[in-house]
């Protein structure tokens, strides 16, 4: 109740700042069209409440699913008060104040990642981000292959699709890493290489610094998907973290990055970012619109951009929240994301005390899988993945204390690697899947583990 309160002070603070604002231009008279029936836009809203209750409880400790959360309430608030004059930051004169703002923000995540000169914006997702990075790939290095791991995002195949680049496909190690030694037999077809600082399967960290060193020898363009995990930057230092700091650390070493502040960022969706090493890729962007661009001689952020109207609320929201939450190891987002870095390796290491559950890789960030299967017993890929659905289903209808949960489909030639002690009679296997992204999380993890030790008493 007390963070509820907190969001509508906020709220009405924003907006009355706006109506003040609104107050320094002349009268007029709404346009009756407009108008509506006070009851009816009541009884709306109160349906449209009643509606948004067939949702999983996002906000609740207790799920630990996808990778959903609501945005701090800081960040809806900001969202809100911009949204009230709706501005869109495809063009300076469409939303001057927020186009700022987007500058200022931005400039955060690249530093964030040692990033020194860069060209860079908000998205309206990853998957937009990671298509831009692809596209200027495509551009500088024409005619050759675009190379990421089994284990990458599925958009990194979609978005090569629709660019029209050729792809390599490179195998996995027992970590869900991309394979160094398959990348190293990659010929002279290659001119870029995804790598990805955390897969949003199982949150693998490939081995940006070895992949970085390897493209610099064979003249490879080198773009990082940090969708998911490039926040974890903050805390690559902290030695409770247990994080691999010279992956963290080469990402400044990458030609791009696409980053998503929708997810650890706190933000609303949809908040992506795309970033370039080398500013001058901006000229592959140039097009001409002669009705757009007219208010200013700097540089619009349409004019680095793909997509058009973008929200500028959602660059409001960035910025707003990195005052108060700012991107430090110490205070602001580096104490939320440790918390759920150590949620996950708490999570881990109860798992294998218990000898229940067989973690399929150790976590690398905060996400944790864990296959139902005894410490060194033998069962089949198609019997684990019946016990997984078993307890997805048991889980969320437990009435006294329900837990949701995610699942995650092992390919066997990762599983080959990762769960020797399974029989593969089926192509994949399907396991239990927790983003534990929640610092709350840390304070059910035992509660957690315990009722997923319950799949032996479960019966199809």
């Amino acid at each position: 109740m007390e963070r509820d309160e907190q969001l509508q002070d906020l709220i009405r603070r924003g907006l009355d700042g706006i109506a003040g604002w609104e107050q320094q231009w002349r009268p007029f008279e709404r346009a009756p069209a407009l108008d509506v029936d006070a009851q009816a836009a009541r009884a709306a809203i109160d349906e449209l409440a009643r509606r948004l209750h067939n949702n999983y409880p996002f906000f609740h400790s207790d799920y630990a699913g996808q990778m959903l959360k609501p945005p701090h309430e800081v960040a809806l608030a900001a969202y809100v008060t911009a949204a009230r004059i709706n501005p869109n930051n495809h063009a300076l004169d469409g939303g001057p104040a927020t186009a700022a703002l987007e500058h200022e923000a931005v400039a955060e995540l690249a530093h964030m990642f040692g990033y020194r000169e860069y060209l860079g914006h908000l998205t309206s997702s990853g998957t937009v981000a990671n298509l831009e990075a692809l596209w200027v790939a495509s551009r500088l290095k024409p005619e050759t292959r675009i190379a990421f791991s089994s284990e990458a995002h599925y958009t990194q195949a979609r978005m090569c699709d629709v660019i029209g680049a050729r792809t390599t496909l490179i195998p996995v190690d027992a970590r869900g890493r991309m394979d160094l030694d398959a990348l190293a037999r990659c010929g002279g077809e290659v001119g870029t290489v995804v790598v990805t600082p955390g897969t949003t399967a199982a949150g693998a960290v490939d081995a940006v610094d070895a992949v970085v060193a390897l493209a610099r020898e064979r003249g490879w363009r080198v773009h990082a998907d940090a969708s998911y995990g490039g926040f974890f930057s903050l805390i690559a230092n902290e030695p409770a973290a247990r994080l691999d700091a010279g992956a963290w650390a080469a990402i400044k070493d990458c030609d791009s990055v696409a980053i998503d502040p929708h997810k650890h960022g706190l933000q609303p969706y949809g908040c992506g970012c795309v970033l370039f090493a080398d500013p001058r890729v901006g000229a592959l962007y140039k097009h001409d619109s002669p009705y757009t661009y007219f208010s200013s001689g700097d540089l619009h952020l349409g004019e680095i951009s793909l997509e058009c109207s973008r929200a500028g609320a959602a660059a409001a929201a960035l910025w707003t929240t990195l005052r108060v939450l700012p991107l430090r190891p110490d205070k602001g987002l580096g104490p939320i994301l440790l918390a759920c870095r150590l949620a996950a390796l708490a999570a881990h290491a109860r798992a294998q005390r218990g000898g229940l559950l067989t973690p399929v890789i150790a976590p690398a960030l905060d996400i944790i899988a864990l296959a139902p299967l005894r410490a060194g017993e033998r069962a089949s890929a198609r019997a684990i993945s019946q016990r997984t659905e078993m307890l997805f289903s048991a889980l969320m209808a437990d009435q006294q204390r329900p837990f949701y949960i995610a699942k995650w489909r092992v390919a066997k030639a990762l599983g080959l690697l990762a769960l020797p002690d399974v029989e593969w009679d089926d192509d994949g296997c399907t396991v239990v899947r927790c983003a534990l992204m929640k610092p709350e999380h840390g304070a059910i993890v035992n509660d957690l583990i315990e009722a997923l030790e319950r799949w032996p008493l479960l019966r199809a």
